[in-house]
């Protein structure tokens, strides 16, 4: 799994070999989803060696969350091929289940939400993009090839192949209401 992350990191970074090699390396993206497969890994492993890897892996843990701002709860499912364009602000909550090659931005939070029935982690799809500022929460499904947009709130299911987003922005005020403004400020009409 980790070598798909790597391969769609990769190709994502623009420049020659050399300076994508080199932008997979430093990608803090890419270093939180090693750790998070790192933990995976152990977590399938017998108890001898969870205790004596486990004390590793806890500082990496908090060193992401601490230094990048990603949180990848090692109880969350993600599939292969995952991809953190930008870091900062992004939780992704324990029961969470992720399909291959899904994409997020920076300020991203999917989690854990609701209450009686409701209460539950998302399951997202194969091929889903969330973009910054989204929040994804509660026992809901999110299709294939769905395409979050920016600062959209999604609780409830989405099917394969949408879009969601927000409301386009409105505009409320005009170019010269200012400068009217400026003017009765001043005693001028």
């Amino acid at each position: 799994m980790l070598k798909r992350d790597i391969l769609r990191t990769y190709e994502h970074l623009g420049g020659n070999k050399l300076q994508r090699i080199l932008g997979c390396i430093r990608a803090p993206g890419l270093r939180a989803v090693a750790i998070y497969r790192f933990g995976r890994w152990l977590s399938g492993k017998p108890l001898p060696v969870r205790i004596l890897l486990r004390p590793l892996l806890l500082p990496l843990f908090y060193y992401i969350r601490v230094v990048w701002g990603i949180e990848l709860s090692p109880g969350a499912t993600i599939g292969e091929g995952f991809l953190i364009f930008h870091y900062g602000g992004i939780f992704v909550g324990s029961r969470v289940v992720m399909g291959k090659d899904c994409s997020i931005s920076h300020d991203v939070t999917i989690g854990l939400a609701g209450r009686g029935p409701r209460r539950g982690a998302p399951v997202i799809g194969d091929n889903a993009y969330i973009a910054p500022g989204a929040k994804v929460s509660g026992r809901i499904k999110i299709g294939n090839n769905v395409k979050i947009g920016a600062n959209a709130v999604v609780e409830r299911n989405v099917p394969d192949n949408a879009l969601v987003q927000i409301r386009p922005p409105q505009v409320v005020t005009f170019p010269d209401f200012f400068s009217k403004a400026d003017h009765a400020g001043r005693g001028e009409h």
